[in-house]
Formats: structure tokens, C-alpha cells, sequence
């Protein structure tokens, strides 16, 4: 009996632990059981980790001997892409290049001249755009296709200077995108006198992701032209290139961005207008060629920018490039070093005639000048104004570059040599292009010198190197040599070897 009193006690005193009525005696010492207690969550707390880590180690390996079909999905799936991006990533080459041309009815038969020097109609893809049908004229096959744009008279035009074919012509990019060709990166814009080195194009289109927004082109020589049209603007006639996403977004878009437009003057307005709602800015390449200047343009040509020569514009309203020819035969005779090299076309070299201290300048494929005189390199890759600006009343201060003036000391002027033929030595691995003097009267110079006047040919010798471009810019080095007979000069173009530079 006493034993069960004291089991009655004992389970008493637990309720009342657990209910947190303690009865307190402070006479008594602290009662054993609230340790056991205590021991006892502390069992059960580490029971239930145990079976929480069992349970999580099970579910762990359950996950982990289901992982390979995972994973193989997974890898199927990133292959997929990786191929998909692989095949996007390839090369760009010109028939991933479509071009859109725009061109009159009225002066097809004279102008479809130009593009026939520079179109490959194996490689190549594009199409001719229009006004109207074109009379007695049936498509050649060494050119591109032909298209009568669509009707314009729904888009309002103001601008009393201008006339309502810019708004066809800008609308040409949209409307070759529509012809729905397949595997094109690029459009690239041009005119009907527009002349393309397509494999300088190639070049630049390749340093650009086709799958992002790009607007590439250049801008008018004139400052005049550029202040009012806009400076952030691609020149048509020079040529543009827009990658095919943001044709895409053009397309979309373009129609009602016109009609906000009905007072600007020219097609490549509306169309940079258009990349300014779009918020694409003009990627500026300097090899695209305007050429918004009357007269020779000799002094632009003999002292090209560094880099790729691109696009010619605006020829019949410039002198033929080389003299006494027509300027179709001009453009003719200038394909011939193009083909043999045309990442070095129109590239300016710079050196001395130590002993007879003459300086030389080379445009490979293009001309020779050989100076009286030391002159800086600073002084000679800065055009001579052989031209006139496009606005005639402007003075040299309305270019956008830096000029010099053609010298009035008869000492001074250039001895001019333009090319006369171009092959290649299989022999050698180089290009030998032979320049013969422009015979015009020069005058009597009292310097006590030796003349260049003597010179009967000049005759350069370079390695192709169509990889010029895919290292930092940089002109070419020129090495005046001894001519293999009387009267002639030799001179090697190249790579700059370490530690060259111009300097006699």
C-alpha cells in the first residue's frame, strides 16, 4: 500500500512538472526527477535526428540513382544548342549578304554597267528595285534580279526639295526582307552607282555579331551635308549594311515611322530616323565611300584611310579615277589588282629615296607620287584637295577630314605614275603591279636636285595578305629598291618589320 501511495505521488509530481505547477518546498532538496526528465528529451531530440538524417540519406541516393536519365536529357539539350549556335557562328560569307540596289528606269542601261564590274552572280544574292517596268531591257545573267517597288502614294512627302522616290527607295530593306530568302545575316543598301568591293565588305560585316542590332556605314566627306541631314546617318549612296534582326524590327515598324517623317529630304533620313525610334545607333566604318565631292578624286584615293576599302559612290559626277579612259574602264582597270588583293587595294605607303632624298608614296593598285624633298608622313596621309566640295561656294574648312593644299612650288609637285598593268608571280608568291608616268607638263624647277622626271616605270612588288585586317590597323611599310633596268624604280610593300617606321 505504501509503495502504491508512492507511485501516486511520483506520477503527481510529474503532471505537475509538465503543467508547470511545481509545488515548492523550500526545505526539501531539489527532486530527482526533473533530470530525468530532461535526459529524456534529450533522448528523444537525438532519436529524432537519427531517423531525419536515415530518411534524408535515402532520399539523397533514390535522387542520385535517378540522375542519368537526367543528365542525359540535360545533354541532349545543351548539345542541341551548342549546334544551334554552331551553325550560326559559322563564318559569315557572301551569300549570307543580301543586297537590296536602288535604282531609276530612266538610267538603267547606262548604270547596270557599274554593277556589272562588281557583281559575281554565283556568290552573290540581291535584287535591283525600280520605279517602273524597264523598256526592251530583259534580265542579264550576270546581274541581280529585278523588282518594281511597291506603290508609295499612301505616305506623305513635304519636302519641296527632295522628290517622293526616297520614300521607295527606303523602304527597299523591307521589302527584300519580305521575298523571304532564306540564311541571310545581312542586307546591305546601296544605289545603282554604287561600286562594292565584296570582299572588303565581307571582311568588315565579319568582325560583327549578325544576330545582334547593327546599322554600319559612313558618312558624307562634306561637313555641310552631314550638318544638314544628320550626323548620325549612313550614307545610301555609299552604302549601309543592317544586320537581319534589326531588318526584322524595321519591317515591323517602319511603315508607320515614315508618316512621321514627311518633311525629311532623302531615303537614308527616313531610314535613320527610324533606327533612332528603334534606339540604333550608326556603327561608323570608315571604308564606306560617300564621296559627296565634285572633280578628281585623286587626293582622296592616293591617301586612304586605314582601312578596307569598301564602296565607291557618286562616279558620274566625279572625274574617271584613272585618265584618258571612260569611267567605266576606269573601274574596269581597278578590279584588276582588287582581284589579286583586295584587302590591300587603295592602302597608302609611305618612304624615302635616301640618296636622291625623294619621298614616295604607294596607293597599291592605284598610283605612285615621288616628291622632291623630305616630307612627313604626318604631311602625306592627309589628302591633297584635288576636289571640290559638294556645296561649290564652301572652302577646305566644310570636310570632314584634314586636307592640304596641292602645292604651287613648282619644286613641289608629285611626279604622278598610275597603274599599268597587275599580276601575280607564282613564283615569288607576290603581286607585281608596274605604274608608268601621267604625262602632263611639269614645270622648270631651279632646285639643284636629281628630278624624277627620268623615271619611266615604277614597279612594286607585295604579298598578298588577305589577313591585313584581322590585326590592329596599320599602314603598310615601302622599301625603295634598285630597278632591275635604266629608268625604272622597284620598291617592296609589306608588313612594317620590327622596329620600322617612316623616317629617312
Amino acid at each position: 500500500m505504501k509503495k502504491e501511495n508512492q507511485i501516486d505521488e511520483e506520477k503527481l509530481l510529474c503532471r505537475d512538472e509538465m503543467s508547470g505547477n511545481v509545488r515548492k518546498n523550500p526545505s526539501s532538496p531539489p527532486p530527482r526527477h526533473s533530470n530525468k526528465l530532461m535526459i529524456c528529451l534529450i533522448i528523444f531530440l537525438s532519436l529524432s535526428y537519427v531517423f531525419y538524417t536515415f530518411k534524408l540519406i535515402s532520399s539523397s541516393h533514390h535522387l542520385c540513382s535517378s540522375t542519368p536519365l537526367s543528365n542525359t536529357s540535360s545533354s541532349s539539350s545543351s548539345n542541341s544548342a551548342l549546334t544551334a549556335t554552331n551553325s550560326s557562328s559559322t563564318e559569315t560569307e557572301l551569300h549570307h549578304i543580301v543586297f537590296g540596289i536602288a535604282a531609276s528606269a530612266r538610267l538603267w542601261e547606262e548604270r547596270k554597267e557599274y554593277i556589272k564590274l562588281w557583281w559575281k552572280p554565283n556568290q552573290m544574292r540581291g535584287v535591283v528595285w525600280v520605279d517602273k517596268p524597264l523598256e526592251n531591257s530583259p534580265n542579264d545573267d550576270g546581274l541581280p534580279s529585278i523588282k518594281i517597288s511597291g506603290e508609295t502614294s499612301r505616305f506623305p512627302y513635304s519636302n519641296r526639295q527632295g522628290r517622293r522616290s526616297a520614300i521607295r527607295i527606303s523602304r527597299i530593306v523591307s521589302e527584300t526582307l519580305q521575298l523571304g530568302l532564306k540564311d541571310v545575316r545581312w542586307f546591305v543598301m546601296g544605289d545603282d552607282d554604287t561600286i562594292f568591293v565584296a570582299d572588303n565588305l565581307l571582311r568588315v560585316l565579319s568582325k560583327y555579331d549578325h544576330r545582334q542590332f547593327y546599322y554600319i556605314g559612313s558618312l558624307s566627306e562634306s561637313h555641310l551635308q552631314n550638318i544638314y541631314l544628320s550626323y548620325g546617318m549612313a550614307y545610301g549612296g555609299g552604302g549601309f549594311a543592317i544586320s537581319y534582326p534589326l531588318a526584322v524590327a524595321l519591317h515591323r515598324m517602319q511603315d508607320r515611322c515614315i508618316r512621321h517623317y514627311p518633311a525629311l529630304y532623302g531615303s537614308d533620313e527616313r531610314i535613320q530616323a527610324c533606327m533612332a525610334e528603334l534606339g540604333v545607333p550608326l556603327t561608323k566604318v570608315l571604308g564606306f565611300h560617300q564621296y559627296d565631292v565634285h572633280g578628281n578624286l585623286f587626293g582622296l584615293l592616293a591617301a586612304h584611310p586605314v582601312a578596307p576599302l569598301v564602296s565607291l559612290h557618286h562616279l558620274d559626277v566625279v572625274e574617271p579615277i584613272f585618265p584618258n579612259v571612260s569611267r567605266v574602264e576606269a573601274l574596269r582597270h581597278l578590279f584588276l589588282p582588287i582581284n589579286l588583293d583586295s584587302a590591300g587595294i587603295m592602302q597608302q605607303s609611305i618612304c624615302y629615296e635616301s640618296e636622291k632624298r625623294w619621298t614616295v608614296t604607294v596607293s597599291w593598285g592605284f598610283a605612285v607620287q615621288i616628291f622632291r624633298g623630305v616630307f612627313s608622313a604626318r604631311e602625306m596621309e592627309m589628302p591633297s584637295r584635288t576636289f571640290l566640295n559638294w556645296y561649290r561656294k564652301a572652302d577646305y574648312t566644310a570636310y570632314t577630314f584634314n586636307t592640304r593644299p596641292v602645292s604651287r612650288n613648282p619644286c613641289q609637285k608629285p611626279f604622278l605614275f598610275y597603274l599599268s598593268t597587275a599580276r601575280y608571280d607564282p613564283v615569288t608568291g607576290q603581286s607585281v603591279t608596274e605604274y608608268v608616268p601621267h604625262r602632263v607638263g611639269m614645270p622648270p624647277c631651279p632646285w639643284k636636285m636629281a628630278s624624277p622626271s627620268q623615271i619611266e616605270s615604277v614597279v612594286v612588288f607585295k604579298k598578298p595578305d588577305p589577313a591585313m585586317w584581322d590585326r590592329s590597323p596599320r599602314r603598310n611599310c615601302c622599301r625603295v629598291t634598285t630597278g632591275e633596268k635604266k629608268g625604272s624604280m622597284s620598291i617592296d610593300v609589306g608588313v612594317c618589320r620590327d622596329g620600322e617606321a617612316v623616317e629617312i
